[in-house]
């Protein structure tokens, strides 16, 4: 396959976001890692679509909500090793664990999670099991998909928006996506979510939006640009965000 084939871009995606048992690509295709960024979202619908099966399925035989969200929170993470919500505990380990952002970029690395890293895991994930139950139960599941999605497209967003904070590392081995391409994620993105939930979508797609510049602004601060760390951290941050909205609008 050539590295602009649509196909070895979107496995390129779902090798780099998911932990699938795909067949191995050829070291070669990494260093073209920026040119997959458009099937980020596309890889992240399925691992919600995923997780709202896993929910559905729960719900259908008899299981309380919350056990049902716990699940298909359980399947998205089973899928994607964690890895976001790995990044999410590190960047608040860093960011307000060092002084200094050498000092930040240092404890993000390390591999031992400590107080800030637990409050931020454990308290996001008890919203997005909530926010998930809360749409499950109104019979919403597209909500969960949509918002894996649409986390995902931010992503891109921050990558070429934001300078690279390290010099190795994941993010530093994808590269930096060319502008035009993170456009065209970006609106395809917010016209699925639209188009999918209509009033609602919009809506969360305005809260995904203030939360990732504020995160973008907060790691230009902290550490003077993006990890890979920082997009795993957007990406949660963003997701819960867009639960949030849709589980409270649906609600009312």
């Amino acid at each position: 396959m050539e590295k602009n084939d649509p196909l070895r871009q979107l496995w390129l995606a779902a090798v780099l976001l998911t932990r699938v048992p795909l067949p191995h690509l050829p070291q070669t295709a990494f260093a073209h890692g920026a040119r997959a960024v458009w099937a980020y979202p596309v890889v992240g619908f399925a691992v919600g679509l995923a997780g709202a099966a896993v929910g559905q399925s729960a719900l259908a035989v008899g299981l309380p909500v919350f056990a049902a969200a716990m699940l298909g929170l359980a399947a998205m993470m089973l899928l994607t090793g964690a890895m976001h919500e790995d990044g999410l505990a590190d960047v608040f380990d860093g960011f307000w664990g060092g002084y200094t952002p050498a000092r930040r970029l240092e404890i993000m690395r390390d591999s031992q999670i400590g107080t800030y890293g637990v409050l931020a895991l454990g308290g996001v994930s008890l919203l997005r099991v909530s926010a998930m139950g809360a749409v499950l139960s109104e019979g919403s599941w597209i909500v969960l998909p949509m918002a894996a999605a649409a986390s995902r497209a931010v992503m891109p967003v921050l990558m070429a928006a934001l300078p690279l904070a390290r010099k190795d590392g994941l993010s530093h081995s994808v590269g930096k996506p060319v502008r035009a391409v993170v456009a065209i994620v970006a609106v395809g993105a917010a016209a699925a979510a639209v188009g999918m939930l209509g009033a609602v979508g919009a809506a969360a797609l305005v809260a995904v939006t203030a939360v990732a510049a504020c995160v973008a602004l907060l790691a230009r601060a902290k550490i003077g640009g993006q990890t890979g760390d920082v997009l795993g951290a957007a990406q949660q941050l963003s997701e819960v965000a867009f639960l949030l909205t849709c589980a409270a609008l649906l609600g009312s």
